[in-house]
């Protein structure tokens, strides 16, 4: 990870010498002779990191006399005073982004004491210029470093497998960095064979465990997979069905699902493309072709008004003239592949007959 370095003029440089550096963890930092505040330049703020007693040690140093980076460590290994007296403050080096704060990708080992110094010294350079949120990602192997953010004012924001990523807002006003994702988004699968019988399962674990009930098809859509996707793999790895997408009938929002989260559950119709079933044993005790309306005629899907009405909807798209919501494959504005669903059928007519009322 590279280190930004700005200027700071200092009267006290000429009264250090060679002799004073000393090593400390994996980097070398100079002991300062005088209690007293450097007399800062403009371009660099005073910080908290300066040294306030003569034991106190200050940030890396770096000999470079220009503002440039360095990709070679994330922490300074020497220190060196310039002849005119102009001392390099290293921070952290951080990425703008696009709502005026920065970015810290932490990836090397670093000592928590050095850290803490660079985070001090780099806050007060991002609030000179203005900087709104900064974020900071933290992978595993650096969770020594999250008890000196925090003490800084960082927040945790949300965690991944491989890192925690901490975030602080600094200007003096109402924080509007974006708050952690706030839903799980999961598909339940309406497969219908040429017999009207549906593709149904009974479930090993979770809240139908031993029920009895048959239930569609259903799983979380994982990072990064589309609805139409989800839907297609669940199916084969529930029952080995071979499936093809057709559209969105309806979809349903809950709230303080799961660990407190919102949840979105799209109802999808999939076309089969085989029929003998192999079942999942991991998550899945049984899975079979039911009579539709069998399957609506459950005790437990009447007596659910959410299940009977899929059920309804399920029926309607079977025996009338419901239409649902049809994948478009289009790309965002940034260039990303994306699908648009919508009502094609509907869509088609009117942009034959013209009749956009």
């Amino acid at each position: 990870m590279s280190m930004q370095r700005f200027r700071a003029t200092s009267k006290l440089l000429p009264h250090l010498s060679a002799n004073k550096i000393s090593p400390v963890s994996s980097s070398l930092v100079l002991h300062h002779p005088y209690p007293k505040r450097p007399c800062l330049g403009t371009h660099a703020p005073y910080s908290s990191s300066w040294p306030k007693d003569p034991k106190d040690k200050l940030p890396s140093w770096i000999q470079d006399m220009s503002v440039s980076t360095s990709s070679s460590s994330s922490v300074a290994k020497q220190a060196i005073m310039p002849e005119d007296g102009v001392e390099q403050i290293e921070l952290l080096s951080a990425v703008e982004d696009l709502h005026g704060g920065v970015v810290v990708d932490l990836k090397e080992v670093m000592d928590s004491e050095v850290f803490s110094s660079l985070l001090r010294a780099s806050m007060s350079q991002w609030k000179q210029k203005g900087k709104k949120g900064v974020w900071i990602k933290l992978p595993i192997k650096l969770s020594n470093l999250v008890d000196a953010a925090v003490k800084e004012g960082f927040r945790y924001h949300h965690a991944e497998p491989d890192y925690l990523m901490l975030v602080r807002w600094i200007p003096e006003t109402i924080d509007t960095l974006p708050a952690n994702a706030s839903h799980r988004v999961g598909i339940g699968a309406y497969v219908m064979n040429s017999e009207r019988k549906i593709l149904v399962v009974q479930e090993i674990s979770g809240r139908f465990k031993d029920t009895g009930v048959w239930k569609l098809p259903t799983g979380a859509v994982n990072e990064g997979e589309d609805i139409c996707a989800a839907a297609v793999r669940e199916v084969k790895e529930e029952t080995g069905i071979e499936t093809e997408f057709v559209e969105i009938l309806a979809f349903r929002q809950s709230h303080k699902s799961f660990f407190q989260k919102s949840d979105l559950f799209f109802v999808c119709m999939l076309k089969p493309h085989s029929f003998d079933i192999e079942t999942q044993n991991l998550e899945i005790a049984a899975a079979q072709w039911m009579p539709v309306e069998e399957y609506a005629a459950q005790p437990f899907v009447r007596q659910n008004k959410m299940f009977d009405y899929v059920a309804e909807i399920c029926l309607a798209k079977s025996d009338k003239d419901y239409a649902g919501f049809s994948p478009m494959r289009t790309t965002t504005s940034s260039g990303k592949r994306s699908y648009l669903y919508y009502n094609k059928r509907d869509m088609d007519n009117i942009q034959v007959t013209g009749d956009h009322q």
